[in-house]
């Protein structure tokens, strides 16, 4: 395909976050006194925005709270990762840089709030690559549902199909792939289990972004 517009995912396709995501809820529940976390509420999280999740955790475990406070709690908690220590995946910044030259339109699309998102990239040296960032909290709905992708999509004024979609979730792919767009698996610690799926889903992956950076 040759990339005129990307849409980039952030966690664990441009930084290696995911193994703060994974402690979050357990640790945000540990602190409001829930002593024993269910395997199904952590896995049905995973498409959810901080909102949803956290009206969930409001549900299951009688959290006092709105969806709105308890999700404002959970991002304070992921706040100071993403100020000071989540990093850049390897080669990334080559690999946009190289996109950046080309002419390339990028934006992120992710689950992560926007102020993050923004604390992160712009600590990394990588901000300035992307014409926006968009988060599922701003159009209301996780990566199950192609929202996000839509509305980034008319606001780099392109077609799904001329979009390529960099995804290391399996499902965050797959609803990219059903709604048209051009799918990119990115390998990350957090997707073995479902590696070969991903990438028999795929349009095409990416192992390293230091060797695909180089292929373009």
């Amino acid at each position: 395909m040759d990339k005129r517009f990307v849409i980039f995912d952030m966690d664990g396709t441009l930084v290696d976050s995911m193994v703060y995501w994974k402690r979050l809820a357990a640790e945000f529940l540990e602190r409001k006194g829930v002593q024993e976390i269910s395997p199904d509420i952590l896995e049905r999280i995973k498409p959810m925005t901080m909102t949803e999740s956290a009206a969930l955790f409001i549900q299951e475990y009688g959290l006092s709270g709105t969806p709105e406070s308890v999700a404002a709690e959970m991002n304070a908690m992921m706040d100071e990762h993403y100020r000071k220590d989540i990093p850049l995946k390897f080669g990334v910044q080559a690999y946009l840089e190289v996109l950046h030259r080309k002419g390339v339109a990028m934006c992120v699309a992710s689950a992560t709030a926007e102020e993050l998102m923004d604390a992160c990239l712009a600590r990394l040296g990588v901000a300035q690559y992307f014409s926006f960032l968009l988060s599922c909290e701003t159009v209301g709905t996780g990566k199950n549902r192609p929202d996000v992708y839509w509305e980034a999509a008319k606001r780099l004024g392109a077609q799904p199909e001329e979009i390529a979609v960099y995804e290391d979730a399996l499902y965050a792919a797959n609803t990219a792939k059903q709604a048209g767009f051009y799918t990119i698996a990115v390998q990350d610690d957090s997707n073995q289990p479902h590696w070969e799926t991903l990438t028999a889903l795929a349009d095409e992956k990416i192992l390293d972004w230091q060797t695909a950076a180089q292929a373009l």
